[in-house]
């Protein structure tokens, strides 16, 4: 059994096709990247798998169960977590109150998902900042805050939206670090991101959009040298390297 499973998923606006019949297989443990322009398709693949908008047709099957248009509240009780593009942290509260939001879906009392939200902030390097204000955290930390709010919902499978984004080579180093262990403790991750560097740093496989449309898949090699992607998005300077 497929840990994950995206079949002929589509997503219309009206008269507009932003996802047409994607499919794709993930396994359990995987860090799986998602590439593309600006305006691929991307984030309303991410927001039709947690359950942000209800597909127009396919299905979504995550450990054999069909999650397709289920509430996100209900995605994320079932394993599905995300971050977004931009930072949704509660900025008037501490950081330590923002993870424990998270963790108070699987820790009803306030001990245990206070216990959880620590164990959580020292697992991305944040414990030192846990009663500062979210919004007094430099945009890295802020970020990291997020992935932590996320993490804390002990999800199965994490959806990272341009975690990156902004970030400074050594921070990015330090985040891919992050995702490698976060991939050890056996969290599978699908990471939507603009630098190559980084996505075919850390991703064991590679899926493409363009136009809606996934237009390749495969090991971050071979999708480098594919034409169709080289066309579309990386460039020929791109593929020299």
């Amino acid at each position: 059994m497929k840990f994950l499973e995206i079949r002929e998923v589509t997503k219309n606006f009206g008269g507009l096709l932003a996802n047409d019949r994607i499919s794709f297989e993930m396994s359990q443990g995987e860090i799986l990247g998602l590439v593309g322009p600006n305006g691929a398709g991307k984030t309303t693949l991410f927001n039709c798998i947690s359950g942000y908008y209800p597909v127009s047709s396919g299905k979504i099957i995550l450990e054999g169960r069909n999650i397709t248009n289920n509430a996100p509240y209900q995605i994320c009780t079932r394993g599905i977590a995300r971050t977004f593009q931009i930072v949704q942290n509660f900025q008037k509260m501490t950081a330590l109150e923002n993870v424990m939001i998270g963790a108070f879906l699987n820790h009803k009392g306030r001990k245990d998902s206070y216990e959880k939200s620590l164990e959580v902030l020292r697992f991305i390097d944040l414990i030192d900042k846990r009663n500062d204000l979210a919004r007094n955290l430099s945009p890295p930390e802020q970020r990291r805050l997020g992935l932590g709010m996320a993490l804390a919902t002990e999800p199965k499978l994490l959806m990272l939206d341009e975690a990156m984004a902004g970030l400074t080579p050594m921070e990015i180093d330090d985040v891919l670090d992050l995702l490698r262990k976060i991939r050890d403790s056996g969290v599978s991750i699908i990471v939507i991101e603009h630098l190559m560097r980084a996505v075919m740093n850390v991703s064991d496989r590679v899926i493409v959009l363009d136009y809606g449309s996934k237009i390749a898949e495969g090991m971050p090699k071979e999708i480098v040298q594919n034409e169709a992607v080289i066309k579309a998005y990386l460039g020929r300077s791109y593929a020299g390297r």
